[in-house]
């Protein structure tokens, strides 16, 4: 079984924000491959479904915490509990400032590099799981960055924002296979995007 897990903050307030990309990303993975009803679920709203890959159908369940971004962990160890798995079957979603938007990178373990969601999942359950980490840009300085994350998406951006969460979505059965360099190519195939130094971008 594989659990993907989307960050963001719960309710309509938030549902715009450059924070809630892991939400709209495990959200078009349900709607593509045609998962079950949301339902409130280890303090999140949880769905489940099957994943078709060439090696077979790949059992799945879909959270998005509601416990606000800073404590993620906490819905996503209980998921991770329950089911009785390891590091290696949860994918994380999450929204990343360090890489350009619309940039895409795959990542296993490592630190939270000042994501405290990240953080939060890393207490719970340790560094060691799946991360896929979503380019939304960087603000250019340091204390510009909770305001960043916390505003919506210009007009403008969604196109790009569109194209990569139904790239994920699109892309998916190598994710479930446990192929993720293969799947980081295969999304970003589908959706390029250029190649920039964000901070470098932002103060231009």
């Amino acid at each position: 079984m594989l659990i993907l897990a989307g960050l963001g903050n719960p309710g309509p307030r938030y549902a715009g924000n450059r924070h809630n990309i892991g939400f709209r990303a495990v959200g078009e993975i349900a709607r593509r491959w045609r998962f079950g009803a949301e339902r409130q679920r280890f303090q999140s709203l949880a769905c489940e479904g099957v994943i078709e890959t060439p090696d077979g159908p790949v059992r799945t369940l879909i959270l998005k915490p509601q416990t606000y971004y800073n404590e993620s962990g906490r819905a996503v160890g209980e998921a991770l509990k329950f089911y009785k798995l390891q590091p290696k079957d949860l994918v994380v979603f999450y929204d990343e400032i360090d890489l350009a938007p619309g940039r895409f990178r795959m990542k296993t373990g490592g630190g939270a590099a000042g994501n405290n969601g990240v953080r939060s999942i890393a207490a719970q359950v340790g560094p060691d799981f799946r991360r896929a980490r979503m380019g939304t840009g960087h603000p250019g300085h340091k204390e510009l960055v909770h305001a960043h994350v916390l505003s919506d998406f210009h007009k403008a951006e969604l196109p790009w924002v569109e194209d990569l969460c139904r790239a994920c979505a699109e892309a998916a059965p190598l994710l479930a296979m446990g192929e993720d360099e293969k799947y980081q190519a295969e999304v970003m195939r589908l959706a390029p995007a250029e190649k920039a130094d964000p901070r470098k971008a932002a103060r231009e």
